[in-house]
């Protein structure tokens, strides 16, 4: 009764606008002084903050953070998006699917789907436009793209799941390898079926590069490439942790900038600034929800739940439907990590109760993150499309254009929950089983 109250106590505080991780901590602050006392709620609330910014675990946010910011300085980006864009030049709506590849490719050093849409709108949108192509459809697929990066480690969104259920978080990654390859696949075949359904979604091919420019062109995706197999084979094979792969690839691209000489002091310091500030505001919320999940456990109310659902008779698969269905409603009304740190506490001992995976379930969660991140009216990464834009498109034209992209989405994800092999592959076996 009490674990009820209390959420619903933080649910009436974020309707009134409180920002989460203090709705959540009030809430917790009740529940666990109703059920245990002031005594035992002190020594959590002293203890807490100390628990989360000493844990060595999360240190792989901070560094992903200063990872992506540095790697969208150097121009890497540019790099990999004139590469694809040169190799699919002869195939109709080519820059669509460069734009798939490259932000797959950014992805790999990149833990931040905002920092993949804004850098893409900046860089692909103008030269679609000015091609010919789409304007609803250009903005769609780079906000939709964009989403990639919470799939293909490494992942900012997979690190904060690991943190919040305490599952492996190398397992959660190599896991992500798969169904994130699967993805860019599915985003490349719907988008030659679209063009050929929409023919005004783009132009007649006409630039036919030549083969010597387009090898030349792919010089400049080695050091990505040799960035991102150092992250994914150091986890990988067990050299470097999942935390210090974070401090590898941020140091393996400060190095890259620094060579290439594309990096500015200017662009170093505002990379930590902006990590730190993200930083700060993810580690509130870590603790708002870590508190949570503690009086949810106080409560009891996590077995209560789980002992009811099993009582009832309600087939798993049938709760699975429900729970996916409600994170597709949520994540048109809610932000994405707002949506993971309030649910994951009660859904997660849940999922695990029933006998699912977690490692399973961890990419289903993150692939409707994904979505959440492309759904109207909320969708983040369609926001950030708009106001990097800067007047090229309007939020009517992401909204309509991001639809098509929706509907793969949702077709991917069917597949990796009916076919649960697709994510378990590379975590067994890279523990050998």
């Amino acid at each position: 009764m009490i674990g009820t109250l209390s959420i619903c106590l933080m649910v009436a505080l974020m309707l009134f606008g409180m920002p989460v991780a203090i709705s959540m901590l009030t809430a917790s602050i009740v529940g666990l002084v109703s059920t245990v006392g002031w005594n035992f709620t002190l020594t959590t609330l002293k203890t807490l903050p100390y628990a989360v910014g000493s844990n060595y675990v999360y240190a792989a946010i901070p560094m992903f953070v200063v990872m992506g910011v540095i790697a969208g300085s150097t121009g890497i980006v540019r790099d990999i998006y004139r590469a694809a864009d040169l190799w699919l030049a002869r195939v109709r709506g080519g820059l669509y699917m460069a734009t798939s590849i490259a932000s797959a490719g950014f992805g790999a050093i990149n833990g931040s789907t905002i920092v993949g849409a804004s850098l893409f709108t900046r860089i692909a949108l103008p030269e679609m436009l000015k091609l010919g192509y789409d304007r609803g459809a250009s903005a769609g697929i780079i906000a939709a793209a964009g989403t990639f990066a919470a799939m293909i480690p490494p992942s900012i969104t997979m690190v904060l799941y690991g943190v919040l259920s305490n599952v492996s978080i190398g397992r959660i990654l190599m896991a992500g390898i798969l169904p994130g390859l699967l993805t860019v696949g599915a985003f490349i075949i719907a988008t030659s079926l679209f063009v050929r359904i929409w023919p005004h979604w783009a132009p007649q091919v006409q630039e036919k590069p030549a083969l010597s420019i387009r090898l030349k062109s792919l010089t400049a995706v080695i050091p990505i490439s040799i960035i991102a197999f150092v992250i994914v084979g150091g986890i990988y094979s067990g050299i470097i942790s999942a935390s210090a792969a974070g401090a590898v690839g941020a140091v393996a691209v400060l190095i890259l900038g620094t060579l290439m000489r594309r990096l500015k002091v200017k662009d170093v310091t505002s990379g930590l600034s902006e990590s730190a500030q993200t930083t700060a505001m993810m580690f509130l919320i870590i603790m708002g929800g870590l508190a949570f999940s503690r009086m949810l456990l106080m409560t009891g109310f996590i077995d209560t739940l789980l002992s009811t659902i099993q009582e009832s008779g309600v087939p798993a698969w049938a709760l699975l439907l429900g729970l996916v269905l409600m994170y597709l409603v949520l994540g048109m009304l809610m932000d994405p990590i707002s949506m993971m740190v309030v649910t994951i506490p009660i859904v997660h001992p849940l999922v695990v109760g029933l006998g699912y995976d977690p490692v399973w379930f961890a990419i289903v969660m993150v692939k409707l993150v994904e979505l959440s991140c492309i759904t109207p009216p909320v969708g983040l990464n369609l926001f950030v499309v708009v106001s990097a834009a800067r007047g090229l498109v309007s939020s009517k034209d992401v909204f309509k254009g991001v639809l098509p992209f929706v509907m793969v989405e949702l077709v991917v994800l069917t597949i990796l929950i009916a076919f649960p092999s697709i994510t378990l592959f590379m975590p067994n076996l890279m523990m050998g089983q």
